[in-house]
């Protein structure tokens, strides 16, 4: 059976057009676009119609930064794929793309398997996987072909967490000669671990044990260092790169000289980096270790670099690495010692509004908006036009958002598992109404009307961004 939706009388915004438009849906994919009130509109009809009067029309968001379940510092993420994909639904986005997590010693096959049996029946919206690469030797690199043919088409690599994630130059560099010939993008965490260590051996030492310490060990020049590094053996490589939470204006420099210079580098940051800061990290009686996250939250005067970078292009994705960890039994590990607080903060329900909120700020444009959190993570990963945008064709990944709607951010009325809200009583403009996922209702009119199992893994592409 057949089933038609009609989104009539909404403001439809994409990376590329503001139109006032109808959009006509079958069998969960965007079938026409006609402006509203003309003959072809108007002639359309369907067993279901949203009325989006006054309202934008926008794609469903694309966070191609989320870790549910992580294992991480004798603990897990508190959001499971049940829940994290139920709150991302709840804040626009339609799609996430998680991190496989390959232990060192064993295969990335195991790694990848032990995700999917995760996430398998259980996301609310549609997934797909990157891959953490933690043990570079002549099997990975023989798998990481594999998986690109199968549609795993990024690999993570970490400069940063010795002992654990880290890959030395000589790893990296084969990775990247790897991902030059079989088109895979290689995703790096950029700061300098072993320097970090040394330096948190130090402040340690001296009784530097609060959670503002760990933002003043984990410097930016060691963060734009690793980035300028990781950009000289890409180019060596003859691989793009992507750099992953960008937070320093630095960094942000680095990134823009190697795009001055033609080279396939790409930025991606985050909102905490964005609306957040060291003030946060330095809030009284262990507050601060709400805000550890790596890298770390910067003084204020980072953030223009980072909103300039934004609007130039010389960032080009704004993701969350929503890793959620519990005030309460999980950030609390790291009393006396900020090296133990488990590192990550929540945010998949938040991007999207606080991204709005910049285009009311005036920070971005509404298409700025849309390119930054929908379609260029979707080109980047190899899921355009399937996601990121609305056109005949794509995926009915579709919402309906309310820019005049007021609301306060609040631990009291997310969804994510977790109990604090990184962004506690902020204020902002414009929520999400409606989410239309594959044309199933998934939140209607603020209530949430999905279920787990909804959403389904999507093989990717390679990456469609390449200069």
């Amino acid at each position: 059976m057949s089933s038609r939706t009609v989104i009539r009388n909404g403001l439809v915004i994409t990376a590329s057009d503001e139109i006032h438009a109808d959009v006509l849906i079958e069998d969960g994919r965007v079938v026409a676009l006609a402006a509203t009130g003309t003959p072809a509109a108007e002639s359309w009809t369907a067993e279901k119609t949203i009325d989006a009067t006054g309202k934008y029309v926008i794609p469903g968001g694309v966070d191609a930064h989320t870790h549910m379940e992580l294992p991480f510092g004798g603990t897990f993420a508190s959001d499971t794929f049940e829940t994290g994909t139920r709150a991302a639904a709840w804040g626009g986005t339609t799609t996430i793309v998680d991190f496989a997590v390959q232990s060192v010693g064993r295969s990335l096959r195991e790694g990848l398997d032990a995700w999917n049996a995760k996430a398998d029946g259980n996301c609310a919206i549609d997934y797909a996987f990157h891959m953490i690469v933690s043990d570079v030797n002549q099997e990975t690199l023989k798998e990481m072909d594999l998986l690109v043919q199968e549609g795993v088409t990024s690999f993570k690599q970490f400069m940063a967490y010795p002992g654990v994630f880290y890959s030395d130059d000589g790893q990296i560099l084969r990775a990247m000669q790897r991902s030059a010939e079989n088109g895979g993008l290689i995703m790096m965490h950029a700061e300098n671990g072993i320097a970090i260590d040394v330096l948190v051996e130090q402040a340690l030492a001296r009784g530097e044990t609060d959670p503002r310490f760990h933002g003043e060990v984990r410097k930016a020049l060691l963060e734009a260092e690793a980035t300028h590094r990781a950009i000289k053996l890409a180019q060596v490589a003859g691989a793009p790169l992507y750099v992953v939470h960008v937070s320093a204006q630095e960094a942000v420099a680095e990134i823009a000289r190697a795009r001055d210079e033609g080279l396939n580098v790409f930025g991606e940051t985050c909102p905490q980096y964005l609306f957040l800061s060291t003030d946060n990290l330095a809030e009284p009686d262990f507050e601060g270790s709400k805000y550890v996250c790596s890298t770390p939250l910067r003084p204020k005067e980072h953030q223009a670099a980072l909103w300039r970078g934004l609007r130039t292009n010389d960032l080009q994705v704004v993701s969350t690495d929503h890793c959620p960890f519990c005030f309460v039994g999980q950030k609390d590990l790291g009393r006396g010692d900020f090296s133990k607080i488990p590192n990550g903060l929540p945010g998949v329900e938040n991007r999207m509004d606080l991204l709005h909120q910049a285009v009311v700020d005036g920070h971005i444009s509404r298409r700025r908006w849309i390119e930054i959190a929908c379609a260029t993570p979707a080109r980047m990963f190899g899921l355009y036009p399937k996601k990121g945008t609305i056109a005949p064709g794509a995926d009915a990944d579709i919402v309906i958002y309310d820019p005049h709607a007021e609301q306060v951010m609040s631990v009291e009325t997310h969804h994510m598992n977790v109990d604090y809200s990184a962004y506690e009583g902020k204020r902002v403009t414009g929520q999400v109404e409606t989410v239309l996922s594959r044309g199933e209702p998934v939140i209607t009119e603020r209530e949430f009307t999905g279920r787990a199992g909804h959403g389904v893994y999507t093989p990717r592409s390679t990456c469609q961004y390449l200069l």
